[in-house]
């Protein structure tokens, strides 16, 4: 069975602000407006191009960012922050 692929919400659903430490993005299909911090807004930019698999999103955002993940702690985090965006609507897995 092949992995899951994750892909961003369309952006035009989506109006996305920058405030200091915070991304603000309103859900236009529900109407509710998100507050992110690190590393969900990073999430949606890659996931902004193309859906992809939970391996390549975390090497894309490695490449960018420092996760600190020789413990594996960055895939676990990955993991829930995925699972957060995706039950507020802002990801689906395909």
């Amino acid at each position: 069975m092949a992995a899951p692929r994750y892909r961003a919400a369309e952006a035009a659903l989506l109006i996305v602000e920058p405030l200091d430490v915070f991304t603000a993005v309103f859900h236009r299909p529900s109407g509710v407006t998100h507050l992110l911090n690190e590393p969900a807004p990073q999430i949606l930019e890659a996931l902004g191009n193309e859906p992809l698999e939970m391996e390549a999103l975390l090497a894309w955002l490695a490449e960018r960012y420092d996760l600190g993940d020789a413990d594996g702690s960055g895939t676990a985090l990955l993991c829930a922050r995925l699972d957060e965006l995706e039950a507020a609507g802002l990801v689906e897995r395909t």
